[in-house]
């Protein structure tokens, strides 16, 4: 490819070997968690959210679990500003929840930051300033010295309008392009401004340390918090933050390692909006904990409710095969994926274990509040007679023996691939229905007798290509004895190979279903009948009688 000599690595490994981080196995307990969703993931959509459009999502937020969330910009625009405002005087914060607002380290966007978050109970003042090597020496053209200087005037005003407005500050550093900032002299800046503040046990300090673009692998990423976190001032008085971003499509592993490597606090957004590739998606980690044995102190446990709130008040949309979130991600269209996900199903209802552990299903879907039906099995041209089975068992009942499931799975496999579409369950059902079940084109049943004599006798009345008949036959049970009066007075010869039934429904308007298999003589070939009457005997009848229509061999 063109030009690739044009690129170099931009990041700065730390002075020393920093990857204590790798004997960890995996991120054992939830971080502090921060929503910039109604910020940084606000600002990067094409139609921000509106002020009605940004108090629902704040409540979404709060519903979540959220404790701390980035509310804005507030001297950013007038809207911003409102925003906030309008929390503070609605009594809209939960007093359990603290809010967030970001502000460049210049002294007139301070002050107006703070006009805006006079009156709230809690609130973190987020200060930043860029300290990458391209940021100072293209856009600022300001030395190290100057660099610093910028962000510690900005702290110490931070201190003096503290002691003005009469709320509950903490303080928030970033500098900005962290992973494009030579790492030692971003811990010179991170400390000065850490000795300005004088963090204490009651009122910690929170340092983030942004992969405002990301650079690098997620390894050299976590050898920076590490250096960072092992060399910071008063650390324990330190709430280590990470802000990733997405450029290289690693956000995710960039905050698992960054938490492995001593960072306390992650901030993201739910679905890892955010400019360019996005920010850190807050779900994807989550969850990537929940299915570790972690508990992630959020409640996902309705992902579509969240979802459709999302795509409507942000206008994007959750695409389909996004971890956890989209829509197809349990979805299994293999034959042998489907095979595999209805015997584990089969597996875990007979077993007192709780433990999951379904092949396929990296978690239970019903904790996120997705269903099995028309979410885990989806039936098209590549779908298997597990998958076909499953669907017709777990929606309507249908418990078809196994031989059975794999003719029934070709007939559906080649009615999708003719129409070139996925199949509903409603239109497998249909398949099923209209193929197998009480089949009556050439011989139609009205109905059976039986009397106990030696065996069984059986008179069957019959209506044979619109004529009626009444036809007489003898066997060792009642089938036996219909299949006999059948060949007796057809000119067809079979045999009675497989015969399963069991109960549709429970109570008074219950049906049974019945299946059956014949094999005619000289084929290797078995024809299945499915029968479903509120007798179980009709049921049986029904069954062979609609197996025998499927063999076409009926001439009279």
């Amino acid at each position: 490819m063109k030009n690739y000599e044009n690129y170099k690595r931009g990041y700065y490994m730390p002075p020393v070997k920093s990857t204590s981080w790798v004997d960890k196995e995996y991120v054992d307990k939830a971080p502090m968690w921060c929503s910039v969703d109604l910020r940084d993931g606000n600002q990067a959509l094409i139609v921000p959210m509106s002020l009605d459009e940004k108090i629902e999502f704040f409540k979404e937020l709060v519903r979540i679990g959220f404790k701390e969330i980035e509310v804005g910009f507030p001297a950013a625009s007038e809207t911003e500003y409102s925003f906030c405002r309008t929390l503070i005087e609605d009594n809209l914060i939960p007093d359990d929840v603290t809010i967030q607002v970001l502000t460049q380290a210049r002294e007139h966007i301070i002050k107006k930051t703070f006009e805006a978050v006079e009156g709230a109970k809690n609130v973190v003042v987020h200060l930043y300033n860029s300290t990458s090597y391209a940021q100072r020496t293209q856009v600022f053209k300001k030395s190290k010295e100057e660099i610093l200087k910028i962000a510690t005037d900005g702290a110490n005003l931070l201190n003096d309008l503290a002691e003005k407005y009469n709320v509950n500050y903490q303080f928030e550093y970033s500098p900005e392009s962290f992973t494009g900032t030579e790492i030692d002299y971003a811990l010179e800046v991170c400390n000065a401004v850490i000795d300005i503040w004088k963090p204490t046990p009651d009122r910690k300090v929170i340092i983030n340390l942004p992969a405002t673009v990301e650079m690098s692998l997620p390894h050299v990423y976590a050898s920076q918090i590490e250096y960072m976190s092992k060399n910071m001032h008063n650390r324990e008085n330190i709430i280590l933050s990470l802000h990733p971003h997405n450029d290289r499509g690693c956000g995710v592993a960039d905050a698992e390692l960054g938490l492995l490597a001593g960072a306390d606090r992650i901030e993201g957004t739910l679905f890892g909006n955010g400019e360019r590739t996005g920010n850190v998606d807050i779900i994807t980690l989550a969850m990537n904990m929940f299915t570790h044995g972690v508990d992630p102190k959020l409640d996902f446990t309705d992902i579509p409710k969240i979802t459709e709130v999302y795509e409507r008040l942000t206008r994007m949309h959750v695409y389909e095969r996004s971890p956890y979130t989209g829509k197809l991600v349990f979805a299994a269209f293999s034959g042998s994926h489907q095979d595999a996900i209805a015997k584990g199903m089969k597996c875990r209802e007979n077993s007192d274990d709780n433990m999951w552990t379904v092949p396929y299903l990296p978690l239970n879907p019903e904790d996120i509040g997705r269903k099995y039906d028309g979410d885990v099995i989806r039936i098209n041209s590549q779908s298997g007679k597990g998958g076909i089975g499953f669907i017709l068992e777990q929606k309507y009942g249908f418990d078809l023996p196994t031989k059975m499931r794999e003719d029934l799975g070709y007939t559906v496999k080649g009615v999708s691939d003719h129409k070139h579409k996925e199949l509903s369950p409603k239109e497998v059902l249909d398949i099923f229905q209209e193929e197998y079940v009480n089949r009556s084109e050439t011989i139609k049943l009205k109905e059976c007798h039986f009397k106990q004599v030696d065996g069984i006798d059986a008179e069957i009345s019959i209506t044979v290509n619109g004529v009626d008949k009444i036809y007489h036959g003898h066997g060792n049970g009642r089938l036996d004895a219909i299949s006999n009066a059948i060949m007796k007075h057809f000119d067809i010869k079979f045999s009675l190979v497989t015969y399963q039934e069991h109960a549709l429904q429970m109570g008074s308007n219950s049906q049974a279903c019945a299946y059956v298999a014949i094999q005619l003589d000289n084929s290797d070939v078995l024809t299945w009948g499915a029968g479903i009457k509120t007798d179980i005997i009709d049921a049986s009848a029904y069954a062979l009688i609609s197996a025998l229509n499927r063999t076409h061999q009926i001439k009279k």
